[in-house]
């Protein structure tokens, strides 16, 4: 957990994610990555000199023709051990998806609608920043599905304000590699909720990450080179500030 806390606080000071005095709510979809950022920024806050809370929100997809809804009682366990605030949101977004309107590609609506209800729940709690998941290996393939699929260079942002709820996105992972992290939830026996979406596996990010593998085996610190690009465009809000430190390419890449 240590090298998973390092990286963090380095990103985060990278990127000025945290302000005195925040009230930071943690997306924990129940999976191995927004479980790892949960235990982290946790961690962080006990020894932090910008003093902040954490709380942990969920919001549950609901049930479906397909699926039973997920249990998240072992994530509250641990949000109690850890001293965390944990609120589920119950939603009806996979029956609307793919009962009602039985979306074919149905990853972008879910998208929306998920952000929507997660923002709007955010806005009747007064909370107006919210901690995701996203980690390094996230946006080298966010960068090449914009390349790939929409002809243009883009990726989500470190830090992303949104005007039209006035609240903030930050993502404190981004220097942590999947496989680190992917490790991390294993030795720390993290009780990771998994996807019972139809969709899940079977999507264009899917195709993508097999892609990006093949490439970094053939081509290796391809992602790297991939991630450094994005600093130097740079892409919006992605170029870091000179006195900022940039992480090592080898240090991402574990």
């Amino acid at each position: 957990m240590n090298k998973i806390l390092s990286l963090t606080r380095r990103c985060v000071e990278d990127y000025n994610m945290i302000s005195p005095g925040d009230r930071i709510a943690v997306g924990v979809s129940g999976g191995k990555d927004s479980l790892v950022l949960l235990m982290a920024l946790a961690k962080l806050r006990e020894f932090y000199p910008v003093p902040f809370t954490v709380e942990a929100v969920t919001l549950d997809l609901g049930t479906s023709n397909f699926a039973q809804g997920n249990d998240f009682s072992p994530v509250a366990r641990l949000c109690r051990e850890l001293d965390v605030p944990y609120t589920v949101i119950p939603s009806q977004i996979r029956w609307v998806i793919f009962n009602s309107r039985r979306e074919k590609n149905p990853c972008s609506l879910c998208s929306k609608m998920r952000r929507g209800a997660l923002h709007a729940a955010l806005q009747e709690r007064g909370i107006s920043k919210i901690a995701l998941g996203h980690h390094y290996d996230d946006a080298v393939e966010t960068f090449f599905m914009s390349l790939i699929f929409e002809g243009r260079l883009s990726c989500f942002q470190p830090v992303t304000y949104l005007d039209r709820t006035g609240i903030t996105q930050i993502r404190p992972l981004l220097y942590c590699g999947e496989s680190l992290i992917r490790h991390t939830a294993q030795r720390l026996d993290l009780p990771v909720v998994h996807s019972t979406c139809p969709a899940d596996g079977n999507t264009k990010r899917q195709e993508i990450k097999e892609l990006v593998y093949e490439l970094q085996v053939r081509y290796p610190g391809l992602k790297a080179r991939a991630f450094g690009a994005m600093q130097r465009l740079p892409l919006p809000e992605w170029g870091p500030m000179e006195h900022r430190r940039r992480p090592l390419p080898e240090e991402l890449e574990e």
